[in-house]
């Protein structure tokens, strides 16, 4: 398995690099313009592909260092991915959702 994904992700990798060599700018603002927009249409998708898998090895007891060593990410982006945060923590609300509002008893 690990070798059939290393060998997926090099073609990728190999297939971008290719891209950003494109001699004639137009071709390859072109080709980035339909790259970023496959990547925004199939990354939800994808992150819930990942966590799916982070989940199921949660389930199975596997510690976030292992998960992190087998999914190729760090310990906190496991930690992320299993509370279900998406983005980077810049993004993350400080409060959480409904926190702002006035609580029973007045305030």
């Amino acid at each position: 398995m690990a070798d059939e994904m290393a060998e997926e992700t090099q073609t990728v990798i190999d297939s971008l690099k290719a891209m950003e060599a494109m001699e004639d700018p137009v071709a390859r603002a072109a080709a980035i313009s339909e790259v970023l927009k496959y990547v925004d249409e199939r990354s939800s998708d994808w992150r819930d592909m990942r966590r799916a898998v982070v989940l199921d090895l949660r389930a199975e007891k596997v510690s976030y260092r292992k998960i992190a060593v087998m999914i190729r990410t760090s310990l906190g982006t496991v930690q992320s991915i299993e509370r279900g945060h998406a983005g980077a923590w810049g993004t993350k609300p400080r409060t959480k959702p409904g926190a702002d509002k006035e609580r029973p008893g007045g305030e």
